[in-house]
This record gives C-alpha cells, structure tokens and sequence, in this order.
C-alpha cells in the first residue's frame, strides 16, 4: 500500500488528510493514508487512530457525520470558523477546541490559530484551517516510538504542545521589554512607542484567547470521559497550572510596558516643561527691554538725544544696566 507522503506545515494541503498515524500502544505508530482511514475499525488490540485533517474540505464534513455517525451540530462546531476555545462532551465524544501561537513566517504571536479535536477511546481527529506546528511536534514523538500510548495521552500531549510554545511568544515580548528599558537612551521615541504598542496590542490578544482555553482546559477535566485515565487527568492539571502562570506573565509584560510608557510620557512632559520655561525666561528678559528699543524708536519730535553723538552708546549702557538687574532679580527669585 502506497503511504501518504505528509505535508510540510508551512504550505497547504490540497486533500483531507494532512497526516495520519495509528498507533500502535506502545509510543510508535504506523502511517495511514485517507483511503484506508475512512474504513478503519478499532482491532483488538491498543491500536488508536489519529488524523490530522484540513477542516476546509468537505469530505472531512461528510465522515465525521455519516461514517463516524458524529451529530451534524457537533460536526459543524468542529468545521466552522467560529474557533473560541471551549471544550464538551457529546455522547461518548470529547469535543475540544484549542489555540495555538500562529509561527508562520510573517505571522503576528496574537494571530492565533485554532485547532478543532475530536475524540473517543479509539479514536482522535485534529482538524486546523491553516498550519500549526504543534501536531508536527506529537507526530515527530511518535515516529521515533516515544509517543503517547493512548487516546488520553494524546488529547494530553497535544494540548501540552499548544500552551508550551506560548512561552516561546511571551519569552520574546519580554525580552523586547528588557531591551527597551536597558537601551531607552539609544533609541528614537516614536520606535520605543510603536514597539510598546505593538507588545501592549499582542498581550491584550494573547490574553483574549488563552484566558477561555484555560476554562476549555478545565473543562476536559470536569467531562470524566472513561478513557482519560487519573495520570492524563493530573497532566491536565499540569498544563492548567503552566497556562495560569503564563497568563500572569502576560499581566506582567502588559505592566511592564505601561510603565516604560508612563516613563516616555513623563519625560517628553518634562522636556516640553522645560523649553516652555527657557521661552518664558527669554520672553521676560526681552519684554523691558524691547519696550524701551521701541519707545526710542518713535518717529515724533522732541526725541532727547538725537543730536547727541553719545546717544546710542547711553542708551546701549542703559539696556545692559536694565538686562544686569533682571538677572540679579530671577537669580533672587530662583527662577534658574
């Protein structure tokens, strides 16, 4: 039998089946391709069947509903668009719907893709609209034979994926954090505050769709599915607690960034106050004395010492006497 050669996830795949392995119970699998798992049927043994799906194909839609006898509304949560994360249980099926950090090239970490799972004792079917790394992680563990051994263990390793290469995104934003703060000098203003926009824009998103796939993650645990077993639940709990800390570390880059801008505001208010001051001093040294230059200045009669060849040079002492007691008077007042 000719097997499936599995599509490198950064292109597109152009059939149903992005991948599929069976597993064999004991950490490996064996490839399968789309012809054969449409008629697949659990043996005897511990195999387990899983298939990376592309949910934009309607053949996905047809086997879901006819051949696996899935309900067609579950069906339709699994294949539409509408991707918040959630998970729930429908007959002997766990429906659960996940997140992932979108690492394609040219992708935003807040550009999150979704991936659609669904799974019974025997069975696990991943669907995704665009590629996601994740799935390649578990497939690469089991073709070297260190994969999971259940359906439970895979559903738990799947999503241990997903929220573990979400550190990978908030590791990045805090360390653009520490580099900002540490060369603030170095920079121009406009960069640091289009960089602080950008952090702030990505922890808001981030935090938009990790808050709701932490409830999907308690929910798994609350669904008492037969097949997960006490180990897979306490991994749940791990992977729980680790989605928890990231979302406090987002909390503290999106604070971080606050911070740093409150700074950059209150050093251009600062700057702004200070030039205002030095042309208000400027304003006020001139004021006395362009008020004289313009007095003498009039063309009227009468005017003292306009025949006088010492004129310009008294008046020229008198200015500076005039400058010489402004100074002596802000100096007294302290205005610098």
């Amino acid at each position: 039998m000719e097997q499936p050669i599995p599509v490198p996830e950064g292109k597109t795949s152009d059939q149903a089946l992005i991948f599929g392995r069976v597993l064999d119970g004991r950490g490996g699998g064996r490839p399968i391709d789309w012809a054969e798992a449409q008629g697949w049927q659990p043996g005897s043994g511990a195999e387990i069947l899983w298939l990376h799906c592309d949910r934009g194909h309607e053949e996905v839609f047809d086997w879901l509903h006819e051949t696996l006898g899935v309900p067609e509304t579950t069906v339709e949560t699994l294949t539409s668009d509408e991707t918040r994360p959630r998970a729930f249980r429908d007959e002997e099926w766990l429906i659960t719907i996940l997140r992932g950090i979108n690492f394609n090239p040219g992708a935003e970490p807040e550009d999150m893709i979704a991936m659609q799972m669904l799974a019974d004792t025997c069975r696990v079917v991943t669907l995704r609209r665009r590629p996601l790394q994740s799935p390649r992680d578990v497939l690469a563990e089991i073709d070297r034979h260190h994969g999971p051994k259940t359906a439970g263990d895979l559903v738990v390793e799947l999503a241990e994926t997903l929220v573990a290469r979400m550190s990978s995104a908030i590791v990045d934003m805090n360390a653009a954090l520490d580099d900002l703060e540490e060369h603030e000098d170095d920079y121009e203003t406009d960069f640091i505050q289009d960089r602080i926009t950008d952090i702030r824009r990505n922890c808001l998103s981030l935090k938009r769709h990790m808050s709701p796939q932490r409830e999907a993650l308690l929910e798994i645990g609350r669904c008492a599915v037969p097949w997960m077993s006490q180990e897979n639940r306490r991994d749940i709990r791990e992977t729980i607690d680790r989605l928890s800390r990231f979302l406090e570390d987002i909390d503290v880059s999106k604070e971080s960034a606050l911070v740093l801008q409150d700074d950059l505001n209150a050093r251009a208010a600062a700057q702004a106050g200070r030039t205002n001051y030095i042309l208000s001093l400027v304003a006020a040294i001139f004021l006395p004395l362009g008020f004289v230059t313009g007095l003498l200045g009039i063309n009227v009669g009468g005017m003292p010492g306009v025949n006088d060849g010492n004129a310009f040079w008294i008046t020229v002492g008198g200015l500076l006497a005039i400058f010489a007691g402004q100074m002596a008077i802000f100096k007294w007042l302290k205005w610098f």
